[in-house]
């Protein structure tokens, strides 16, 4: 018997922390980095930096439904970032770095929808919230490099000790209920 899976398309910013994060979380079966939401067929790192391909840094993460609901990964979608920053996260500027949901079905543009509309009206956030939620567009995985960037990494990169490293440290303390055991 196989196991029922499905998909799920974020947009927060830089995607070597979220790809690390996602792969955290029990029913995830993986995350791939990547680009979706632009103009340019097959677009590469450094197009997609110039802000001018219309693609966000996103991640596409393929879950097991039954053991991750849609809903528990908006939940970590809505806490890893600054939904209320407009094509910024941190010190990364650009439409490239937009908050966005990209949804696969009526379902998941529902959820999202309802989701934003709910955060909006509870004051979660001090300022408004700017994701952009939206139908999913071709997916263009990054290049290998970018793949698993922060295990490949995280001893060798400054980066990932300063920037990801603690984003890692607080989402486990947040979601240690939903992590994957080892």
């Amino acid at each position: 018997m196989t196991e029922q899976t499905d998909t799920a398309t974020f947009g927060t910013g830089c995607f070597w922390c979220t790809e690390a994060i996602f792969e955290q979380l029990n029913g995830v079966l993986k995350v791939t980095s990547g680009y979706s939401g632009g103009h340019v067929e097959n677009p590469s790192y450094k197009e997609v930096c110039t802000g001018e391909t219309g693609h966000a840094e996103c991640v596409q993460i393929q879950y097991e439904p039954d053991k991750i609901s849609y809903d528990e990964l908006l939940e970590v979608f809505w806490q890893v970032h600054d939904p209320t920053t407009l094509n910024r996260q941190g010190a990364d500027i650009g439409t490239q770095y937009r908050s966005a949901i990209f949804y696969h079905n009526d379902t998941q543009k529902q959820k999202a929808e309802h989701y934003k509309t709910e955060l909006q009206k509870s004051g979660a956030f001090p300022k408004p919230i700017v994701t952009e939620i939206a139908a999913a567009a071709k997916f263009y995985p990054a290049e290998d490099y970018h793949q698993e960037y922060y295990y490949n990494n995280k001893n060798t990169n400054p980066y990932c000790a300063v920037v990801i490293r603690p984003k890692l440290e607080k989402f486990q303390k947040v979601f240690a209920s939903k992590l994957k055991t080892h």
